[in-house]
């Protein structure tokens, strides 16, 4: 009888017996590490369980029996970890220090680490701090980033090119050469890391199918330290740039500034075709664009303050300028027969200069409210000012005419001003996290084009052909979402409501455009990871991409003629869906997605017949989908030897209305290919060499279909002096292969150009450390009495 009783009391027995082992995990930096494993050992040295540790780097073996057991950590970033644990102890959590798995003096390391792939919940993380690819600007750095593909300087995720550029989650107010200049001009030794999100939780405004948030690293060497670099580039012209960054730590207080200057001439070859099908004629044109921009300069200024132990506020300004960028195109127009015969031709000569001027200021407030919950308040102002000044001057020389000139001089001034304020809220416990916000945005943006021109003899103002546009639009938003981690699955949800008040006045013909709606944008993902750390996840959301506000002006900006680009003050927002299916192990990093996109807004081309008008227009096209994979490797073949493969092959269509109101549908299957090779030739000098190559299949953009292109690049780069002094020697195109044919063929539409952008050539950079470079020990410092409260 006793036996039996045993027998039914040995389970409460051993329940009541059970222990619970619990700790952390953090690095040299005292920062918390996430998604790390535990093996849990028996004394047997039989696995008894593991888990990874949540987003706090906290973890907890529960219900286990009461003996010792011994915890074993193997990361391939951290050096190797085993402790014996006796559960008659375990009142106390474990908090457990794992170091980088490279030498290190003073923290700085000795070596580079290769770029580091990160799989989050909701986002693909490229590490580039301390990489083989630090060296490279903010621009060449995103054109290595996983998932991002950059093709004719225009920027796609996925293939998708409505992407919004974030830097530390605040938006860039430019788009096209100015984005480009600005991101050249932004040293990569001050990028942290890319953020690639495909589906961007609630947290982010909705605007854009992706978002490339660029995270610049914080300062933590205490003292002062600076660098100083320039950069020669030839092409077929001559390029330069050169600036400090000064950096200084103290206490409570640390500031960054930095001031580069540009200076060069910017080159571009295009032939363009455009056929005329009902009299049998062709327009050929031959266009070398050369512009010089003298002082192209770019600040920036970060200062951060430690209030007090909880409170730290900080304060940034960023600055692009380039007075004048000027030149003179000369552009000559045969027009042949049928025959093949050149019958008529005319001579544009394009007079032109530009100005652009950007200012953004910051202001952020972070306050810690207890253990688990933190406030931020963000405010940011961006002002954009842009002129841009013509006088076409064309020589007419047409059959059974008399030979004639005309001359016309367009003056257009764009100024946008953005002002937003954003309220967020954070709360994290041991499985769930909470986020929740409010933002306010409101942007202003005034534009006047001026047109004149000689048809009576002398220069006179023509108010039909000239207009002012005055838009305003207010944003609000609230948000919400939650993830929830439990053992080898972790979900998050959200949902973001944002309404839209939007007013433009155009002057000429006169019209106005209200529109005011509330739109709905969930999100949703889930990843799940094995004990052997292999990576599936799923996620959805909803975006919405609004015009550029140039996008939406009607006037017509005449390039010739003949020629002229023109907007559309209707233009509808573009709504998409998103979805994404991932894979990740051991660095293999795969995605399988869709999207769909209703009413795309992109630029077209279409002919006028009766007047032989070629005609660039913003409209929106019916729609767009596209499903694909993408692939990103990197395989370290020996420690001294690496090699990179980023693939990405889709399946595109684009369905939109002709002239003639039939739709159209353009459909590729594209392929995008970069593979690069790197090697490590002296280990104590960072002497490196890369060898790559790009390769783009043909793809589609509404009614243009792009042709495919191959480019080769040579990297080398090498530190002396002690690693203060560092060169490199780039290699772009090689071959000069990235010619493209850009075309439109459809119904009566018959129309081509060939593009060149100058991208053969070769870069050399210096760069000169001074100052503090060694990060101090990290002293024991006494919880203050705001700590003490939480």
């Amino acid at each position: 009888m006793y036996k039996y009783l045993l027998l039914l009391v040995f389970p409460v027995f051993i329940f009541s017996q059970s222990k619970k082992i619990s700790g952390s995990i953090s690095n040299t930096e005292k920062q918390p590490l996430d998604s790390i494993r535990i093996d849990l050992f028996s004394s047997d040295n039989i696995l008894f369980k593991s888990l990874l540790t949540n987003q706090e780097g906290e973890f907890s073996f529960e219900n286990i029996p009461n003996q010792s057991f011994k915890i074993k950590i193997q990361d391939e970033n951290y050096l190797s970890y085993e402790k014996i644990i006796n559960t008659e102890n375990t009142n106390k959590k474990i908090e457990i220090i794992l170091k980088n798995n490279q030498k290190e003096i003073e923290g700085v390391s000795l070596t580079k680490k290769k770029p580091l792939v990160k799989r989050k919940v909701d986002r693909l993380e490229f590490n580039v701090e301390n990489s083989n690819i630090s060296s490279l600007n903010a621009w060449e750095i995103l054109k290595k980033t996983p998932q991002v593909t950059v093709n004719n300087d225009l920027l796609a995720v996925k293939g998708g090119t409505s992407v919004l550029i974030t830097i530390n989650d605040k938006k860039v107010m430019m788009s096209g050469e100015e984005l480009k200049n600005f991101l050249e001009n932004t040293q990569g030794d001050d990028v942290k890391s890319v953020e690639v999100i495909t589906n961007p939780p609630a947290k982010y405004e909705a605007e854009g199918s992706a978002v490339l948030n660029i995270v610049m690293k914080k300062n933590k060497i205490e003292g002062y330290r600076g660098i100083i670099s320039s950069k020669y580039v030839q092409t077929q012209y001559a390029k330069g740039v050169a600036g400090i960054s000064q950096y200084y730590k103290k206490d409570k207080i640390s500031v960054m500034a930095s001031y580069f200057r540009g200076t060069g001439t910017y080159y571009r070859e295009e032939t363009g075709y455009v056929n005329y099908p009902e009299d049998g004629t062709t327009w050929m044109s031959t266009m070398n664009r050369k512009d010089q921009a003298k002082s192209q300069n770019t600040l920036n200024f970060n200062i951060e303050y430690e209030i007090d132990t909880l409170t730290t506020a900080s304060l940034n300004y960023s600055g692009y300028f380039n007075p004048k960028s000027f030149g003179i195109y000369h552009v000559p127009t045969i027009i042949y027969n049928s025959q093949n015969i050149a019958q008529s031709n005319y001579t544009t000569i394009n007079d032109h200069y530009s100005r652009t001027i950007n200012n953004s200021l910051s202001f952020q407030l972070d306050r810690k409210l207890n253990k688990k919950s933190s406030i931020s308040w963000i405010n940011y102002f961006t002002g954009n000012n842009a002129t841009k000044y013509q006088d076409v001057l064309t020589f007419l020389n047409f059959a059974n005419q008399n030979p004639k000139e005309n001359n016309f001089i367009t003056d257009h001034k764009n100024n946008v001003q953005l002002y937003s304020t954003q309220l967020d809220y954070q709360w994290k416990g041991n499985r769930l996290e909470l986020e929740s916000g409010t933002k306010y945005s409101f942007v202003k943006t005034d534009s006047k084009l001026s047109f004149s021109d000689n048809e009576n003899g002398s220069f006179e103002y023509k108010p039909l052909k000239s207009s002012n546009f005055d838009y305003k639009e207010h944003n609000f938003a609230l948000y919400a979402s939650l993830a929830y981690n439990v053992g080898k699955w972790n979900f998050k949800g959200g949902l973001r409501t944002e309404m839209t008040n939007l007013e433009g006045i155009v002057s000429e013909p006169y019209e106005v455009n209200k529109n005011n709606y509330w739109s709905l944008f969930p999100t949703f993902y889930a990843q799940y990871t094995t004990d052997k750390k292999h990576e599936f996840g799923f996620s959805y959301g909803k975006r919405i991409s609004r015009p550029f506000y140039s996008w939406l002006n009607p006037a017509k900006s005449y390039y010739n003629l003949f020629s002229y680009y023109q907007g559309d003050s209707k233009l509808k927002a573009t709504i998409t869906h998103n979805l994404n299916l991932t894979y990740s192990f051991k660095n293999w990093n795969i995605d399988f997605y869709y999207r769909k996109e209703l009413f795309p807004s992109m630029e077209i081309s279409f002919q006028e017949y009766e007047n032989n008008n070629l005609i660039y227009y913003y409209t929106n096209i019916e729609k767009g989908e596209a499903f694909g994979m993408s692939l990103y490797k990197n395989f370290e073949i020996k420690p001294w030897w690496s090699l990179v493969v980023s693939e990405n092959l889709e399946h595109n269509e684009n369905y939109f209305k002709g002239i003639d109101g039939v739709l159209n549908k353009n459909k590729v299957w594209n392929w995008v290919s970069n593979i690069s090779t790197s090697f490590t030739l002296d280990k104590n000098s960072d002497w490196k060499m890369e060898i790559g190559q790009n390769y783009y299949l043909p793809a589609i953009q509404g009614t243009f279909r792009i042709s495919s292109s191959w480019s080769a690049y040579f990297v080398m780069n090498r530190k002396f002096f002690n690693k203060k002094l560092e060169t490199a020697l780039i290699f772009n195109d090689i071959f000069k292969s990235t010619k493209q044919k850009v075309s439109t063929k459809y119904g009566n539409q018959d129309n081509y150009f060939l593009d060149y952008q100058d991208t053969q050539g070769f870069t050399i950079s210096l760069k000169y450390n001074f100052g503090n470079q060694s990060v101090k020990n990290t002293k024991t410092i006494k919880k203050s009495d705001e700590q003490e409260r939480l």
